[in-house]
């Protein structure tokens, strides 16, 4: 894809993996406008990224899970940039807990923001996308997309529905000239699901390096699709 001149949308953009893709687009001259749930988070991302003098940035405050707060989403933008070509969904939560202990409330809240968001978003911007002649959409799932485990009952789901959606999409969309990847990372050094990065967690992938891959997946040639890509840290600590 020729980068020039494109706009971009990033949900759950201030924060880990997000806020470093979003860095990276812009610093690649895109533009691009972020998400996330707390004005303040936004204001402190688009101020810190506004002076990087290559592509510009915005944000709005935007709960996936809220088909009318995706719309608003994807309604500054093209305001904003004049148009959309493309969206990384990255927005997402994870609750762990066994089923038995898990409330409804929770299982919902994970299944809406991890599926449900990413849904609302692609249906919003698969239009503008065929209006501009094609674009890239790029889901941010994980290796728990593929390996089960117990206490993940909820994020599991999300991120198998999330595989399966992202293939699907793919095939749907591929011959309007717009592609779908989805990126599965495992262990990565951020603050996601209550942990804490720090050094001696410096084993785990960083931000940047899912940052790294979009880049990668956003220079291949028009004729090359990457769909899945897996990413794990190289080094995890001996069993």
């Amino acid at each position: 894809m020729d980068l020039n001149g494109k706009v971009a949308i990033v949900t759950g953009g201030t924060k880990g993996i997000g806020r470093a893709i979003a860095e990276a687009l812009v610093r690649e001259g895109i533009d691009v406008c972020i998400s996330a749930r707390k004005r303040s988070e936004i204001d402190q991302t688009v101020g810190a990224l506004a002076g990087l003098e290559k592509g510009r940035i915005t944000g709005i405050v935007c709960d996936v899970c809220d088909h009318s707060q995706v719309e608003a989403l994807i309604e500054r933008t093209v305001t904003e940039f004049g148009g959309l070509d493309i969206l990384v969904n990255n927005a997402g939560i994870g609750i762990f807990s066994t089923v038995e202990e898990m409330s409804p409330e929770d299982f919902r809240a994970v299944i809406e923001t991890n599926l449900f968001g990413v849904y609302y978003c692609c249906h919003e911007a698969i239009p503008l996308m065929k209006q501009r002649g094609g674009g890239y959409i790029i889901n941010i799932s994980s290796l728990a997309g593929a390996n089960p485990h117990p206490q993940m009952a909820a994020y599991n789901a999300s991120k198998f529905g999330l595989n399966g959606f992202s293939e699907a999409l793919m095939q749907e969309v591929r011959h309007d000239g717009i592609k779908v990847s989805y990126i599965m990372p495992g262990s990565v050094n951020t603050e996601f699901g209550g942990d804490e990065p720090g050094e001696d967690k410096s084993w785990q992938l960083q931000p940047k390096d899912v940052a790294r891959v979009v880049l990668d997946l956003l220079h291949h040639d028009e004729r090359s699709l990457p769909s899945r890509v897996e990413i794990r840290p190289s080094k995890p600590p001996k069993k």
